[in-house]
């Protein structure tokens, strides 16, 4: 059973078909802040070994997850008003149909007006998964937008939970490698074509 402090005083559940059962993931988070936590558990009533055979990570740092990395662009902003880490931006160009959302949800807490603009505290999920393992890869990327009133600023912050077997993330190294060795060529490329005539006097 998962205990929480005042820390968090709201929450959002979600059930998610996985394999031929379930999980069922929790966001556990405060009006005013954005920190956010999720509770997982899984329903597997039919085969309960298929249960040990699923790995399970949470990313503070989306950035450092292997799928992010591979097949997210994320974005980063600071101003006077703004605070942005790791926000989603878009599914890189060339992997659009190697992965897809499952879905795209937000959840307004408040809205705040200043002068002629107005702001939203929010919550918004996007859920991806694998082409080739549907139903055995998901990726949720929890991003809390919070409006902090005293210092007129907007924080953003992005915390990612990974589901997945073995053969999933098995694909997504050979991804990551794919991509490696691809930008490798590019930098080879850009570095040896040049437009310079090089002349060699006696």
């Amino acid at each position: 059973m998962l205990k929480l402090g005042p820390s968090f005083n709201r929450n959002y559940n979600l059930r998610i078909p996985f394999l031929d059962g379930f999980y069922d993931i929790g966001i556990y988070y405060n009006n005013k802040s954005s920190f956010l936590l999720y509770s997982v558990d899984s329903d597997f009533t039919e085969s309960r070994e298929l249960k040990h055979s699923v790995k399970v990570n949470m990313f503070k740092n989306i950035e450092s997850s292997k799928f992010c990395e591979t097949f997210i662009n994320l974005h980063r902003y600071k101003s006077q008003s703004l605070d942005i880490i790791n926000q989603f931006k878009e599914i890189k160009p060339n992997y659009t149909t190697d992965i897809h959302f499952l879905f795209n949800e937000t959840i307004v807490l408040s809205k705040i007006k200043k002068e002629e603009n107005v702001f939203f505290d929010n919550l918004n999920l996007y859920c991806f998964t694998l082409s080739s393992y549907v139903n055995e890869f998901i990726f949720l990327i929890a991003e809390r937008q919070n409006i902090i009133s005293k210092l007129e600023k907007k924080v953003v912050r992005s915390y990612g939970l990974q589901i997945s077997t073995k053969q999933a993330l098995d694909l997504i190294d050979e991804y990551l490698e794919e991509s490696k060795r691809s930008r490798n060529l590019d930098v080879l490329k850009k570095t040896t074509n040049t437009d310079e005539v090089l002349k060699i006097e006696d």
